[in-house]
């Protein structure tokens, strides 16, 4: 087997496995992209711990981390089983790496994992193994932990790093609440933001993309916080050195919530 891609994806609001949206066509096309996998390791913007951990839980159950959507995303289950000797092994490469892991023996599929599980991978006979972000540290420190675990890749295990190009939240709701139209220079701001991180991505500019929040257009208004955009890092480090990014997905909700992703191949 050759080496697998690594893969950042915008998951989207929990609703987006019921939402008639290109971003969940794009989901539900992900699996023809690559190459089935023998195992999926997953680091989801919706598992945040203090340091890095890995769920070592061969059974997870849901986690419906959201409220005030529509009663059937709360009875939607993703039963792919957890892989506890891939789980060991990627905590031993993380300690190796010196990231000083720990292990959540019990922990569900938040929706950032498996929302877009759902559609990209249906049957969910694909094992999956959670690793987490910490919203503390830099994108520096999230590309580590993938490069400590990109050999993985040649041995069939599919790298995804799921979060959101763009993470606005108090806009989005904002203009939600109101039913106003998207504000014109907060939709510029954000294709200023996406495009930059475009150009990065395909030239392999990793030390850019590494100081986004420095040299990013508009990155503070892109995102508030940062938890969303450690995932595209991870992605990033587990393609190896000179990695670049692929955008295979690009297109808006509401005027300005971006919902890129990426193949690095």
């Amino acid at each position: 087997m050759t080496s697998l891609p690594t893969v950042f994806i915008s998951h989207g609001g929990p609703d987006i496995v019921l939402a008639d949206t290109p971003a969940r066509h794009y989901l539900e096309a992900l699996s023809d992209l690559v190459e089935k996998p023998k195992a999926i390791v997953i680091v989801s913007a919706h598992f945040e711990t203090d340091g890095v951990a890995v769920v070592t839980d061969p059974k997870p159950g849901m986690i419906y981390d959201f409220g005030g959507f529509a009663p059937e995303l709360y009875k939607m289950v993703y039963p792919a089983l957890g892989e506890p000797a891939l789980a060991a092994k990627v905590f031993a490469m993380l300690d190796q790496a010196g990231l000083k892991p720990h292990t959540y023996e019990k922990r569900g599929y938040d929706h950032g994992t498996w929302t877009p599980l759902k559609l990209a991978f249906p049957d969910a006979d694909i094992p999956v193994v959670q690793v987490s972000i910490d919203p503390s540290r830099d994108a520096a420190w999230h590309h580590a932990i993938g490069k400590a675990l990109a050999p993985l890749r040649g041995e069939g295990v599919l790298l995804i790093g799921s979060g959101h190009i763009t993470h606005n939240l108090r806009a989005y709701f904002s203009r939600l609440r109101k039913g106003a139209e998207p504000d014109p220079a907060l939709a510029g701001k954000v294709h200023e933001f996406t495009e930059w991180f475009a150009d990065r991505m395909a030239s392999g500019d990793t030390d850019a993309l590494l100081h986004w929040k420095d040299k990013a257009p508009h990155a503070r208004e892109n995102h508030p916080t940062d938890e969303h955009l450690m995932p595209i890092f991870f992605a990033l480090g587990a393609a190896g050195e000179g990695a670049k990014g692929r955008r295979v997905h690009d297109s808006v909700d509401h005027g300005f919530f971006a919902n890129d992703s990426y193949l690095f191949d």
